[in-house]
């Protein structure tokens, strides 16, 4: 069987229900080139710009929210004035460095959650993020 992450990027995003225009199959060449990577809608568009993709920060920000609506990434909201997206849809927790606004994944066997509270009536949880805020050790 044949995973979607080894699927050509036209593929993939008919596989996700989205028509692969090309600004989405540019900006999802360059989401997914690089492996598993946590990118703020600035930092994507920075780098279409750098690689000649004629691409408006506008439309950048909706092309990441419909790949997250559509499974391919997910969203991380580190803080509320920078939200990430993550090329891993895989169950995974992250370290947040503080001062750097750097995110690295942390393996999920690492961590073990326990005594999660019961969903109200009609939810599921769909998942757990953990952030663990990092900063550099005082000499």
């Amino acid at each position: 069987m044949t995973h979607t992450h080894e699927m050509p990027i036209e593929e993939r995003l008919r596989h996700c229900g989205l028509r692969p225009t090309r600004q989405r199959v540019a900006l999802a060449d360059l989401l997914f080139a690089k492996g598993d990577r946590h990118l703020t809608v600035e930092e994507l568009h920075e780098e279409a710009v750098t690689a000649g993709v004629p691409v408006s920060l506008a439309t950048v920000y909706n092309t990441l929210h419909q790949f997250t609506e559509a499974g391919m990434i997910r969203v991380l909201a580190v803080e509320s004035s920078k939200t990430y997206f993550d090329t891993n849809v895989s169950d995974h927790h992250h370290f947040f460095v503080e001062g750097e606004n750097h995110v690295l994944d942390i393996p999920v066997s690492n961590i073990a959650i326990g005594n999660l509270p019961e969903p109200p009536e009609g939810m599921e949880i769909a998942h757990v993020d953990v952030i663990i805020r990092l900063r550099p050790r005082k000499a």
